[in-house]
């Protein structure tokens, strides 16, 4: 597993696992790497400063004791930098506690509630533009998000 420090073109910053460089490599080339504040796909390798061991082992308990965590790096998630970024995560939190996922299958499933054969809830995925804009003209209401919503990949 690598750690990457990652930034987007919106200058949102970071950070991120990959199984391997080339992993980052194909999800990137895939559009699935996105900033998790503005849902940007448009991310790249950020200056990140490495992580070195000197390979051997030492026995005094000084050194034995792991390191204290680094303090946060500016712009890091834990905290949104801006009022704008702490309104659009509330707002994540928001529709993401309160409705259901459904992943790539919202056309259809927007699509059956509309219609009366799916129980009416508050629901949120993913559709391609060309489903969404049908979705409009049938009548459906639907919104964008100003997010992607996040993926489960194990």
């Amino acid at each position: 597993m690598i750690n990457f420090a990652l930034k987007c073109d919106q200058d949102h910053r970071f950070d991120s696992w990959f199984q391997s460089a080339d992993a980052y490599d194909t999800l990137k080339a895939a559009g699935m790497v996105a900033c998790p504040v503005c849902g940007s796909a448009n991310v790249d390798k950020a200056m990140m400063a490495p992580r070195l061991s000197s390979g051997r082992r030492s026995a005094t308990a000084d050194e034995a004791a792991p390191a204290p965590d680094p303090a946060p790096r500016p712009g890091a998630l834990s905290q949104p930098a801006s009022p704008a970024e702490q309104a659009m995560a509330e707002l994540r939190k928001q529709i993401e506690r309160h409705s259901e996922y459904v992943g790539r299958n919202f056309a259809a499933e927007a699509r059956s509630i509309h219609a009366g054969d799916s129980p009416e809830r508050p629901i949120h995925g993913e559709a391609k533009p060309e489903e969404a804009r049908k979705l409009i003209e049938e009548g459906v209401p639907v919104t964008p998000l100003p997010f992607l919503p996040g993926r489960k990949t194990n």
